[in-house]
């Protein structure tokens, strides 16, 4: 899996809405694509927007990329005063089977 995390941050509670509209206008479109697990939009203190896109494989997140709605979404990035992109690469995930293999562990 891997995840782009998106962080925007404006000038005023006014601006930071504007941004999350313009978030809001990806979702539909990248929800549909192909190995798109979902995505999520918030504001958060100090006039931040927060962005949120689930991803099956790095192949989906690398044609994400490329795509033509990838540079829609820069747009929205570079209208904010200030904006932090990352991309998690998440190799595995465990569930409450973790849980019991770390306490057999500690018997």
């Amino acid at each position: 899996m891997v995840r782009l995390n998106v962080t925007l941050s404006a000038v005023s509670a006014g601006d930071a809405e504007a941004l999350v509209d313009g978030l809001r206008f990806q979702m539909p479109g990248t929800q549909l694509e192909k190995g798109c697990i979902g995505c999520s939009v918030w504001t958060g203190p100090d006039f931040a927007a927060h962005y949120v896109e689930d991803w099956a494989s790095e192949a989906d997140i690398r044609r994400r990329v490329l795509s033509d709605r990838f540079t829609s979404l820069m747009a929205v990035v570079e209208a904010a005063t200030r904006a932090a992109v990352q991309f998690d690469f998440v190799h595995e995930t465990r569930g409450l089977e973790y849980v019991l293999e770390v306490r057999e562990q500690m018997s």
